[in-house]
């Protein structure tokens, strides 16, 4: 899925702030704390990239991946990721291609996980903003199951719920699972 003449670049996708730090929408940037935990010889750490008003960490080939690879999370909400997804790409030379966009997904029950190509946005807002300002669906995205809501609970409430006590004791064999899915679908 990823050529050898760039970088790669993941992104998580978030709202900022300790209110949504633990919500099932912040599930893409729970992934990347998974992804920094992983690099090797020592964990990586985020630091911010004022020019892209994203929290970045450039890791050298071998660290994680066989290639350069750029982890980032958005400082801004979720709804307008698209504009600091597009100019992270921009600085570091990444092709649409070679991005992977971790984004949670209602669709898929919890825990389940989805790597793909390319293809429509159902209905999420942050992967939206990343097309339409990228202007091409042909990026990776990594689909995190959260499940529906349960009841008549609109989605927009459930996404920005915590996690519950049953799957909050789950959630790390989630990111752990879904970091392999990634890692794996990226070799």
């Amino acid at each position: 899925m990823t050529s050898d003449s760039s970088p790669v670049l993941i992104v998580g996708l978030g709202n900022p702030g300790t209110i949504y730090a633990q919500t099932r929408h912040n599930a893409g940037a729970m992934l990347i704390d998974e992804l920094l935990d992983r690099t090797t010889p020592m964990p990586a750490q985020l630091s911010v990239h004022k020019k892209t008003n994203t929290e970045v960490a450039e890791l050298t080939a071998g660290r994680l991946t066989n290639r350069r690879t750029i982890l980032a999370r958005t400082r801004g909400f979720m709804n307008v990721s698209g504009g600091p997804i597009k100019a992270l790409a921009s600085y570091y030379g990444v092709k649409p291609a070679d991005i992977y966009v971790i984004y949670d997904e209602l669709d898929l029950d919890f825990g389940q996980v989805k790597l793909r190509l390319g293809g429509g946005d159902h209905g999420h807002n942050g992967l939206k903003s990343v097309t339409k300002s990228l202007g091409t669906p042909n990026y990776n995205r990594l689909a995190i199951g959260i499940g529906r809501p349960p009841g008549r609970q609109a989605p927009a409430d459930y996404v920005l719920k915590p996690f519950g006590k049953q799957e909050s004791a789950e959630l790390p064999i989630m990111l752990a699972d879904a970091a392999d899915e990634l890692l794996a679908g990226m070799s």
